[in-house]
């Protein structure tokens, strides 16, 4: 039972992060060309990684796949985030 709540917190956070980072990129650096480059989201998603893997040793009950999959997901939003700039589809009453 603990181990599908854990579950559940993982895949709820893995989710929370890539909508608000896609969000950020999407609202905050459509202006920054550095986000549009193909490094952006590898070095998005390291860089999660290299924040998360204190917290899962603190917690070792989540393991090294969930840094993982959280930096994946993190690399996911940016690179979503910027292609939806490139294609025009920003936040609604963003002008």
């Amino acid at each position: 039972m603990v181990e599908l709540i854990v579950l559940g917190m993982a895949v709820g956070g893995i989710g929370l992060a890539y909508s608000k980072v896609r969000r950020f990129v999407r609202g905050r650096l459509r202006f920054v060309d550095g986000v549009q480059r193909r490094p952006a989201p590898y070095l998005a998603g390291a860089v999660a990684v290299l924040g998360a893997v204190p917290v899962v040793w603190l917690l070792p009950v989540l393991g090294g796949g969930t840094a993982l999959l959280f930096g994946a997901g993190v690399g996911l939003g940016v690179a979503h985030g910027a292609r939806d700039i490139r294609e025009g589809r920003l936040l609604p009453g963003v002008d």
